[in-house]
């Protein structure tokens, strides 16, 4: 007789893990019990014969449920107990504080699905239907263990039926801890935008309403969306028209992979993606021609769907006319996402027609995730619901905070050789936002068991509310904050996610605070443990009125062309090519002219090397784009343009030392204005530049003798790009590395703030590395 206590870590709780190790423990006759632990982990003992404990651990380790994962097990021999046979322990608050962690939302999973339309089941037709393998989780839950009384379920006490499953080992419900039926859990109620309930069956209603053209607000698992059908351009207007979005893509739902298919392409990665329990919004190619209305993805080639992820969404469409709807964040540009009831009134009133609203809290809001497939791989754009809280491995042993970055913010929480990046939190020069980052900071703390950090990291600008706020706690902490170049961080996000221990990076996005206080974003820079060097970049070109630049972006062109040509002539070319751009300014003629003037005297003008400005420039100079109007806008729909394009021009993108000139690129295409197809140019001009940054990269990986060449930063999204940068490090017999994990743009920098935070922390690389 032997027996063993182990400890069990890992995604281990709210995946059927307990009744799983309950039932190979009857099958190998052996006993003992399985609890719970307060740190996400799992505690077994087991005793038997030394052959039956082998065969259980085997099985523990080969036959786990389908969301389980186990990543340790710490085993040591015990004396014997006597047990007469398994049992299934309650939870205990203690634990070991290890890497467990409770796995994120879970879309409804086939068994649930097929008993929510029988109508002999019990919960047929009820929205919340959920077992061990599906349903939410971290948007639930409030401290560890995972236990009902620990979620916000524990305001639904179950009825006998419920609990009868609840407490069965061998029943697929049993401690699925949002486990419920209509007697017992929470409900909907369909409401006027004047707070007047609305009589009937709640879903069956609101399904009616959006096929009418109504605007709907609707409450689901991590937050509450604003859905309209799809199908009907004039209640997308309005939608548009209402939520003060005039061109940002709308996400759509599709009914099924049938009807996705009869308007975007979707290869067999994609549909992967789409169907997996994260059920993201994955970006799609639209077929040619779109038979949905334009203005749901106005001037793009794809379109953001996906797929019902809870009951609520498959009720919808059965009683629906509509197979596809729209399915947008219910919150103003710039905010989180709307997630209590009495906010859904206060905030969108005059929004939303009608609320469809349960009276379950959401503790944790939690926005769709969104996704893209680049060059044949995935690319995170937004790492959240379903994603979420699961943790990107590091080779550091430290306890810290990464703030993450000011736009599209996600912070990080490291912890034993990981980093846990949050759920999407937005845009925090909005206090709202910053409030919400506090927050959710503190809840992070609280399930991953870390109450000190032996140091903050923050970016390296000055003015980032992420940085104040990274100093504020640093002071209230009693802790060191480190700052680190963005740039930086965006390159230590691939080597983190590759576990490489040096590359070339290219860094490629819109802005980030340089080490010389100039604004960077076309970056090539050497990392590894013993040193940070920036080896070229897009040579500096003025940007009149500095960030204003962002949002009109002809004020990047007129910076750019100036390089190249007198104040006189650049007026005159401007007037020539692009007329509508000074249009597109608040103050039209009269501010071209003081943007002119500016040029002339230097005066309030910025310099950058910015990748994404460039890219703007040229949606301006073709014609495709002359304001923004969300993050990215100019250059995703240059991208969009620059798809049409067939023929390869020719650009050529020169580098002159460490400086990689692109005012000659834009000399080249104002020469075939009215000569060339502007799609081919489009096309031509990405082709160029990414070969210019493809060529340096592997040239200075030569000289540096690295063997890695990785891009990273709000450009690698773009397919052009990226694939044209891989081919010519390939061929040069190189490694080529990107992310498909961890966010490629400002969503993912936290990761990368987390890996430099480790090698300052072990001495590899000093504060001054990171910040000159």
């Amino acid at each position: 007789m032997k027996a063993y206590l182990l400890h069990v870590q890992g995604i281990v709780q709210a995946v059927g893990f307990r009744p799983f190790v309950y039932r190979i423990a009857h099958e190998n006759d052996v006993r003992g019990y399985v609890k719970n632990l307060g740190d996400a982990g799992v505690e077994i003992l087991v005793e038997g014969s030394g052959e039956n404990i082998d065969s259980f651990l085997r099985d523990l380790r080969e036959k786990l449920p389908p969301l389980a994962r186990i990543e340790r097990i710490e085993k040591r021999e015990v004396p014997p107990q006597g047990f007469d046979r398994f049992y299934i322990e309650k939870s205990s608050r203690g634990g070991k504080g290890g890497d467990s962690v409770i796995p994120p939302d879970i879309a409804i999973c086939d068994d649930c699905l097929r008993e929510l339309f029988d109508p002999t089941d019990k919960r047929y037709m009820y929205p919340f239907i959920v077992c061990t393998n599906c349903g939410p989780r971290f948007t639930i839950i409030e401290d560890l263990p995972y236990d009902r009384v620990n979620t916000t379920m524990r305001e639904f006490p179950m009825c006998d039926f419920c609990e009868s499953e609840y407490e069965d080992p061998l029943n697929r419900r049993y401690h699925a801890e949002p486990v419920c039926c209509p007697v017992c859990g929470p409900s909907y109620r369909l409401y006027t935008s004047d707070g007047e309930e609305l009589v009937g069956d709640p879903l069956k209603k609101a399904a009616e309403l959006i096929d009418g053209g109504y605007i709907v607000a609707i409450k689901g698992i991590g937050g509450i969306h604003l859905a309209c059908d799809a199908t009907n351009e004039e209640a997308v207007a309005e939608l548009r028209r209402r939520t003060r979005r005039p061109q940002k893509p709308f996400a759509i739902m599709a009914k099924d992979t049938e009807t996705v298919r009869e308007f975007a392409f979707l290869g067999e990665a994609e549909l992967e993606e789409l169907t997996s329990y994260r059920r993201p919004i994955v970006a799609l190619r639209k077929r040619e021609p779109f038979p949905l209305p334009e203005n749901l993805a106005p001037g793009l080639h794809t379109v953001g769907v996906m797929l019902p992820y809870a009951g609520t969404h498959y009720i919808l469409f059965h009683w629906s006319r509509s197979r596809v709807y729209v399915m947008t964040s219910a919150n103003y540009p710039g905010m989180p996402m709307v997630k209590d009831n009495d906010r859904a009134f206060e905030e969108l009133r005059d929004t939303a027609d009608y609320f469809l609203l349960h009276n379950r809290r959401i503790l944790n809001r939690a926005d769709d995730s969104v996704v893209r497939f680049v060059d044949g791989k995935r690319a995170v754009i937004r790492r959240s619901r379903g994603f979420v809280p699961l943790p990107v491995e590091i080779p550091f042993e430290y306890r810290g905070l990464a703030v993450g970055a000011e736009l599209m913010n996600a912070f990080g929480v490291a912890k034993n050789g990981k980093v846990y990046p949050s759920q999407y939190i937005g845009n925090t020069s909005k206090v709202e936002v910053l409030e919400f980052m506090r927050e959710a900071i503190g809840h992070f703390q609280r399930i991953l068991r870390v109450g000190d950090f032996d140091v903050i990291i923050a970016d390296l600008h000055p003015a980032y509310n992420t940085t104040k706020l990274a100093m504020e706690l640093a002071n209230e902490l009693g802790v060191e904050l480190l700052q680190v170049q963005h740039h930086y961080a965006h390159v230590a996000s691939v080597m983190a996610e590759g576990n490489l221990d040096e590359m070339v990076g290219i860094a490629v996005d819109g802005v980030g605070y340089g080490t010389d206080g100039h604004t960077w974003g076309g970056e090539v820079i050497y990392l590894s443990y013993e040193d940070v060097e920036r080896l070229a970049h897009i040579d500096y070109y003025p940007l009149p009125g500095g960030d204003l630049a962002s949002h009109y972006p002809l004020r990047a062109l007129m910076g750019i062309l100036s390089k190249v040509y007198g104040i006189e002539e650049l007026a005159e070319i401007i007037e020539g090519c692009c007329p509508r751009a000074v249009e597109s300014l608040p103050y039209g003629r009269v501010e071209f002219n003081v943007i002119l003037t500016q040029l002339a005297k230097g005066v309030n003008t910025a310099y950058s090397s910015s990748t994404g400005r460039v890219l703007d420039a040229l949606s301006v100079l073709l014609n495709v784009a002359y304001r923004r109007h969300y993050e990215g806008e100019p250059a995703m729909k240059l991208e969009s343009f620059a798809m049409r394009g067939k023929n390869d021009l020719g650009f050529d993108v020169p580098v002159e030392g460490e400086l990689i000139k692109v005012e000659e690129l834009f000399a080249r295409a104002l020469e075939l204005t009215g000569k060339a197809n502007p799609a081919d140019v489009a096309y031509s001009a990405h082709l160029a530049l990414a070969r210019a940054f493809g060529e340096v990269a592997v040239e200075k990986a030569r000289e540096f003798g690295v063997k890695n060449v990785g891009i990273s930063g709000g450009v690698a999204f773009n397919e052009l790009i990226v694939k044209t940068v891989r081919k010519i490090v390939e061929a040069s017999g190189l490694r080529f590395y990107t992310t498909h994990e961890v966010p490629r743009g400002d969503n993912g920098i936290n990761v990368g703030q987390a890996f430099l935070g480790g090698l300052y922390l072990e001495g590899y690389l000093t504060r001054e590395d990171l910040t000159m």
